[in-house]
Formats: structure tokens, sequence, C-alpha cells
């Protein structure tokens, strides 16, 4: 059965919690390149963390579940302390090669 997982979208997700300062978005970084996406991990302002991903939507899927869920066996520990994710999925918009810290 064809799920979609192999469909090319943008994950857009927003985290709240002791995001910043921690070494996250490095994490995130290491996290998406492990899986093949490209985009971007950016604090914002108001204290969060804007992480932009582009690839198969099922390698998507596993970024956000890393950002605010459980992290598998084998994965380092997520840096600070989430606490709540927000999520925006679109069309991919190609964002170019490689993932960054902004």
């Amino acid at each position: 059965m064809d799920d979609g997982d192999d469909e090319t979208v943008r994950l857009t997700a927003w985290v709240r919690g002791r995001v910043q300062g921690v070494g996250f978005r490095w994490w995130v970084r290491s996290r998406a390149l492990e899986l093949g996406l490209a985009g971007s991990a950016a604090n914002l302002p108001d204290g969060r963390v804007e992480v932009v991903a582009e690839g198969p939507r099922g390698k998507c899927r596993e970024l956000l579940r890393m950002l605010g869920g459980d992290v598998p066996p084998g994965v380092p520990r997520r840096p600070g302390e989430v606490t709540g994710v927000s999520e925006r999925w679109s069309e991919p918009r190609g964002v170019g090669a490689g993932f960054h810290e902004r």
C-alpha cells in the first residue's frame, strides 16, 4: 500500500521549551542530515526554534517524532527541554542541499 512516505514534502515545525542556547539546533541539523533532509533550524525572537525540512514524507515524519517525542535508541539525547511542537505540512519549495543552523 502506498501511504505517501516517498512523496517529497515540506515540514515546518515550531518547537517550544528550553531549546535555545543548549545545542538544540545542532542536534536537529545532525538528525536531519542523517535522514537525508534539506532545510534549516533557526532561533526565533520568542524563544522557539523553527525547523524547516524538505524530503520524503516518511523521513520528515521521523524527524518530527524526534523533535517532540521519543528519540530512538542509538540516537544522541535531545538537548534542552521540549514542551510542545506545532507543525505545518506544505509543498516543497526547493530549499537547496544541506541542512543549516540559522
